[in-house]
């Protein structure tokens, strides 16, 4: 595959923000990692989801109320996924590295694969943000279009309408279809794979199986076959599409910027931490609750700069990052609420799904 590189000579945005983040934690005696606010999560999602996942079990629920817990499960995981699994993944939970490598299991236990995930989200997604040909948050083409430079097909017309169901059932296909593809081809859409060590291997199989035994063989002999598959599709639906807005959000959307490569060798000219700003969006910033439930990814320009330092931070250090945006003329791309980021990707895939110019057709 081509290879991309970032002008990286004068970083001066970067070291200068890191330096005054840097002071942030010595001066006020902190450390970069989680504290009591993700402990104090983890020991309500995680205990929240086992005890719906039993009650549900039981059967002893009617079928609405069943229903309607389903989908507030795939909420809850999905918020693990958020807040536990993913500070984890990145190594920013704890400072034990077992402590994270065992929480950084929580994404096995939806369903997916760490090891996968770290390659696809925290080596390339975190490097080429938003670079069509690399990034595979952004690769998901013929099926949605999500930037200019990708080929446009007619249905795309009406992808703003569809979007809502690809994202319900995206994660019944990473579980069951597209962790495969990755798995058996070895290669993350077109980056190789690092290699996967034997004890890598009997994870991913591992997982796989006590996936489809804890919730779908349990479940089909506790409440059976109908009652399971009606509240599988629903927390499924749930989960899958709270996970592929939080994310979609971050980075498409109007106000964020791509760029593309295709077969030839590419240099970005901005460095890399530029290129992550003006690549990258936050969305109601300020609001605790959204916060909360969310892991601080409505933080996402702070998450992409210093992805090692846990989400609970990341609403003190964006002051910093904001300030330091201006110092430098650099935009920072905020929006007041999750619905204005929410409006603004809907808008963006619409305009996308308009039959483009043929020099970009």
């Amino acid at each position: 595959m081509p290879k991309v590189t970032f002008n990286n000579k004068n970083a001066f945005f970067f070291q200068s923000v890191k330096a005054e983040v840097e002071s942030y934690f010595k001066e006020n005696n902190l450390k970069k990692t989680g504290n009591t606010r993700l402990y104090i999560k983890t020991a309500v999602l995680i205990p929240g989801a086992l005890a719906m996942y039993v009650i549900l079990l039981t059967g002893v629920l009617p079928a609405l109320p069943a229903i309607l817990l389903s989908a507030f499960l795939g909420f809850i995981l999905s918020c693990i996924g958020f807040n536990v699994m993913h500070d984890a993944c990145h190594g920013s939970y704890s400072r034990k590295p077992w402590v994270n490598e065992v929480l950084g299991l929580t994404l096995n236990a939806l369903g997916s694969n760490a090891f996968l995930w770290k390659q696809k989200h925290n080596v390339i997604h975190h490097t080429y943000t938003n670079v069509d040909g690399v990034d595979d948050d952004i690769a998901k083409s013929p099926v949605i279009r999500q930037c200019s430079t990708q080929r446009w097909v007619p249905m795309h017309r009406v992808q703003h309408l569809y979007l809502p169901l690809v994202y319900g059932i995206s994660s019944i296909l990473w579980i069951f279809l597209t962790d495969f593809i990755k798995y058996l081809s070895r290669k993350v859409y077109k980056t190789p794979l690092q290699p996967m060590k034997m004890n890598d291997h009997i994870i991913f199989w591992a997982s796989k199986v006590l996936y489809v035994v804890f919730y779908v063989v349990i479940p089909i002999l506790c409440v059976g076959a109908q009652a399971w598959l009606v509240g599988f599709l629903a927390m499924h639906f749930v989960m899958g599409f709270t996970l592929a807005i939080v994310f979609q959000l971050a980075h498409v959307v109007e106000e964020t910027e791509f760029e593309t490569v295709s077969v030839e060798d590419k240099v970005i000219e901005n460095e890399w931490a530029i290129h992550q700003i003006k690549t990258t969006a936050n969305f109601s910033a300020g609001n605790k609750v959204t916060s909360w439930f969310v892991g601080g990814l409505n933080y996402q320009i702070e998450h992409h700069l210093f992805p090692r330092i846990s989400h609970v931070h990341y609403p003190a250090i964006s002051k910093i990052v904001a300030a330091k945006c201006a110092e430098f003329g650099l935009p920072y791309h905020s929006m007041p609420t999750m619905m204005e980021a929410v409006r603004s990707h809907f808008r963006l895939m619409k305009a996308l799904g308009r039959k483009p110019m043929p020099a970009f057709a």
